[in-house]
């Protein structure tokens, strides 16, 4: 049986716990071996000998021990354990861990307007995370990042006031590792909407090696 691990914690305005209940319920579903913790120590344990097959990190903001960061890079970069996340929980994690947002392959910036109407373009339709998704629409924070242009990016999202068109979702590796990230997931009402869950929970898969 596949294992994934998810660590829930930092700002509250995210609805970590929700957030982690909707992934764990997710995961379970596809017959996933899940444990959840509160605590980055869980990190301490983790190497390149991991047995785990997922790590969904939704923790924004707060800051990570050197000894905790080893753990999940060497999990992901050495052991190719996938990493997959959303939004500020895994976008917006550890501000002052550079070689964390190397690894995602981007960071927030800023959310214009905050929550607002805009729409998001499946940009790949060929790949097995946005196979059959239309393009649509969302009522949430529209997320302006820095990312990486060695991203695969799967969807993006275009901003009003400068007419910037900016990556929604994208995969890459890192390592033997392979790292999915979305930018939706403000809230958990926000994965009512089904093309926004599926983006987030077939990217878990993905990352998984299912």
């Amino acid at each position: 049986m596949n294992k994934a691990l998810i660590v829930w914690g930092g700002w509250d305005g995210h609805e970590p716990g929700q957030m982690a209940q909707i992934a764990a319920a997710f995961l379970r579903e596809n017959q996933f071996e899940v444990e959840v913790s509160q605590s980055l120590d869980r990190f301490k344990s983790l190497d390149a000998s991991s047995d785990l097959s997922l790590i969904v990190p939704i923790w924004t903001m707060g800051s990570i021990q050197q000894d905790q960061l080893k753990g999940l890079l060497s999990a992901v970069h050495d052991g190719g354990v996938g990493i997959a996340g959303m939004h500020g929980g895994m976008g917006d994690a550890f501000r002052d861990a550079t070689e964390y947002q190397f690894m995602v392959g981007g960071q927030w910036v800023a959310h214009p307007g905050g929550i607002i109407d805009y729409r998001v373009h499946i940009v790949d339709h060929a790949d097995e995370i946005t196979a059959g998704l239309d393009h649509f629409n969302m009522r949430s924070e529209q997320y302006y990042m820095h990312v990486d242009p060695s991203n695969h990016v799967l969807a993006t999202t275009t901003f009003e006031h400068n007419g910037c068109t900016m990556p929604v979702a994208w995969k890459r590796t890192y390592g033997r590792g392979r790292v999915y990230y979305c930018s939706l997931g403000h809230v958990a009402a926000d994965m009512k909407v089904p093309q926004a869950l599926a983006l987030v929970t077939r990217g878990m898969l993905w990352a998984a090696r299912r």
